[in-house]
């Protein structure tokens, strides 16, 4: 396996016939086609697709954000005329019109059993899987809080939460994704903060065998194609280096070559991913033009040594099946190219 390697953020756009069937098994035949397509690809470290969020009823976010709250102890989910007029005074509510949920008390566990969503994919493909979790940052940003009286900490109480969840599972790579924190660096502190905490339960040494991967997400919002936060990478290096992971999966395809020569200050204990291939664009890029990406990426940020994996900017979900699997296919061959193959 290349030291160069290739992965996708986490999200496969969802089979028409999905919803339509309704079951475990269906998703299960659903998932084994995402990841086989993944391994048709020859992308290195592959994803379930986040397809066991999917809700037919709430689209319009594959599962981000909904699928982590609603099964939460404490949480309404029903936010009265008040609870939507105060939301939307907030900034959240420039693109979201109502919060996501609400919190009343103290907030538990419920319901959300993420273990075994692991479980279920975990034995589906030999090639290592990365398992992807929605970060307390941009969860908190999305309630409408009742209870907790700071932002800080509601992010707190989940990143406990998702810190218990995340505990068990021995996937190749544990991922947060965090999208809102890149227009809001005076945050950078307490997301911080609430990231490593609940990272801290991924294993650093294990007794056998390789511990996973302890890995954030981040980008600048993909709905419809449209950037959600406006921002730039050198307000977000001193939150970059207060990470305690081995690599961030990062947004460049759109970003200009000032933006991503301030990546070089990130400390170099942590591990670049870049991002080479447009998901705001339904053109396929050619692997030539992945290459030269690459080529031009790895000069700005201090080498090529200092990036781990190329991928997509973000989750693939928005994008039809057939452009997806070419950007794919592109982005291992455009790998290849830069390596010399």
């Amino acid at each position: 396996m290349s030291t160069l390697l290739t992965t996708v953020v986490g999200s496969y756009p969802i089979p028409h016939w999905l919803p339509q069937a309704g079951t475990r098994e269906a998703l299960r035949d659903a998932i084994l086609a995402v990841l086989k397509t993944q391994e048709n690809a020859g992308i290195d470290l592959i994803s379930d697709g986040e397809l066991s969020r999917f809700d037919v009823n709430h689209p319009e976010t594959n599962g981000m954000i909904d699928y982590f709250l609603r099964p939460l102890k404490g949480v309404d989910v029903q936010p009265t005329r008040q609870d939507i007029i105060d939301f939307r005074s907030s900034e959240v509510g420039r693109y979201r019109r109502e919060p996501a949920a609400v919190a009343r008390e103290e907030l538990g566990e419920g319901q959300l059993n993420l273990v075994r969503d692991w479980e279920f994919v975990r034995d589906l493909s030999r090639t290592p899987m990365k398992f992807t979790c929605t970060g307390p940052h941009m969860l908190a940003k999305v309630f409408m809080d009742r209870h907790y009286g700071e932002p800080s900490k509601l992010a707190m109480a989940l990143a406990e939460i998702l810190r218990a969840q995340l505990a068990p599972i021995d996937a190749s790579v544990i991922q947060v994704d965090e999208a809102n924190i890149t227009g809001h660096p005076e945050e950078s502190e307490w997301a911080a903060h609430a990231i490593n905490h609940v990272l801290g339960a991924v294993p650093k040494d294990a007794a056998s065998g390789t511990p996973p991967e302890r890995a954030v997400h981040l980008c600048f919002g993909n709905y419809g194609g449209q950037t959600i936060q406006q921002g730039h990478w050198s307000a977000l290096i001193a939150f970059l280096n207060n990470l305690d992971v081995d690599h961030v999966i990062l947004e460049c395809a759109r970003r200009d070559k000032q933006e991503l020569a301030a990546l070089a200050a990130v400390d170099s204990r942590i591990h670049l991913g870049v991002g080479v291939v447009d998901v705001k664009d339904n053109r396929v890029e050619t692997p030539d033009e992945i290459a030269k990406t690459i080529d031009r990426t790895a000069s700005l940020v201090g080498g090529v040594e200092r990036i781990r994996y190329i991928h997509p900017d973000c989750g693939f979900w928005m994008l039809q099946r057939s452009v997806a699997d070419r950007k794919m296919e592109a982005l291992v061959q455009g790998r290849d190219r830069f390596l010399g193959r």
